[in-house]
């Protein structure tokens, strides 16, 4: 796998990798709340907040599932608890004749959109706009038939691990690969909505880089952006976070979704994670240059006449740097002096005999 996939790949013009600023990618999933004005508004938030794309989801309530009220298509608990499948999906779904306009939206503006398709109808309407990269989400990771219909479209394809087992992700990179895919990207995900912080386990992020040699990253549900950066510092290229206007508007996924001013506060803030990384290194910084003079070192403290034998009342290790190391401290006591020396004289080897 270490041949067959890129360790940077390129969405749009825009370069992915361990090398580059994490890629924040704004999901605006069903947060349109059945408006496509809304949607636009939305794409234009995205942009104006910082974020490298804007996602979609391409489905129809009837490419998801079906419209049956058994007890098998039904949601007890969280967020959707009394709605069935087929009427969620219908609420959140993003029409498919909206998709052009939003596409040719997004590309007016100047930011990358692109989605993430349910089955293959969805795969030939993004292809037919010009889709530059996919998205699986969790739910659809084990449908290896759709994967390979996305991989061998040749685009880069980003897919959530959400409760996927080591063997399930094993299937999914061989199904990718085999395929043709060569830039994929991994995104650890807990598919909990919201997710509990406590489970995030983001460990997990340079293990799934390490184990499939593959560029990670996150898709998150958690509240706020402290999992999301955190993520940066270990390593994730990607995040992924369902955004919206306005969560007091009560859509499908506004519970756990940013406002603006979040968004914006994650794409700073992941950047600035991603910058304060570095290299390994212990090298002096140049911005640590500056200060050197202000460490500690030996002056004399006393004023002291020529062949006085230097004390511990006549030395002391204090700030500035201008003398010599405090380890040479020891050295210096029981030396004599070589010459008169006054009060607030640094130490050096020149003015003692030891």
């Amino acid at each position: 796998m270490a041949e067959t996939f890129a360790s940077e790949i390129t969405i749009d013009g825009t370069k992915i990798g361990p090398l580059q600023p994490p890629y924040v990618i704004a999901e605006l999933s069903a947060n349109h709340n059945g408006s496509l004005e809304r949607a636009l508004v939305t794409i234009d938030m995205a942009k104006a907040m910082g974020a490298n794309a804007i996602k979609l989801q391409t489905y129809s309530a009837d490419t998801m599932t079906i419209d049956c009220d058994n007890e098998h298509f039904q949601i007890h608990g969280g967020l959707w608890d009394g709605y069935n499948l087929y009427k969620l999906y219908q609420w959140a779904q993003t029409p498919f004749e909206w998709h052009k306009a939003m596409f040719e939206h997004a590309r007016k503006i100047g930011i990358t959109v692109f989605s993430t398709p349910f089955d293959e109808t969805a795969v030939d309407l993004l292809e037919s706009l010009g889709c530059p990269a996919y998205k699986i989400a969790s739910f659809e990771a084990t449908d290896l038939p759709l994967i390979e219909k996305v991989a061998k479209t040749g685009k880069p394809l980003i897919i959530s691990t959400g409760m996927a087992s080591e063997n399930e992700i094993n299937d999914i990179v061989d199904t990718a690969k085999n395929a043709g895919c060569t830039d994929l990207v991994l995104l650890h995900c807990i598919s909990s909505y919201p997710a509990p912080v406590e489970q995030s386990n983001l460990h997990t992020i340079k293990d799934i880089a390490k184990r499939w040699q593959v560029i990670p990253g996150l898709s998150d549900h958690t509240l706020g952006t402290s999992v999301a950066i955190t993520a940066v510092a270990l390593g994730a290229c990607v995040i992924e976070k369902h955004v919206t206007l306005s969560r007091e508007d009560k859509g499908p996924d506004s519970e756990f979704s940013l406002e603006p001013d979040e968004l914006k506060q994650l794409v700073e803030q992941s950047k600035l994670a991603w910058q304060s990384l570095g290299t390994a290194s212990y090298d002096r910084k140049p911005a640590e240059l500056a200060n050197l003079k202000f460490r500690r070192s030996l002056f004399f403290v006393k004023d002291i006449t020529k062949g006085t034998v230097i004390t511990n009342e006549h030395v002391r290790r204090i700030r500035p740097g201008a003398g010599l190391a405090p380890k040479f401290y020891n050295d210096v006591i029981g030396a004599t002096a070589t010459c008169n020396i006054s009060r607030g004289t640094p130490v050096s080897w020149e003015l003692i005999d030891n």
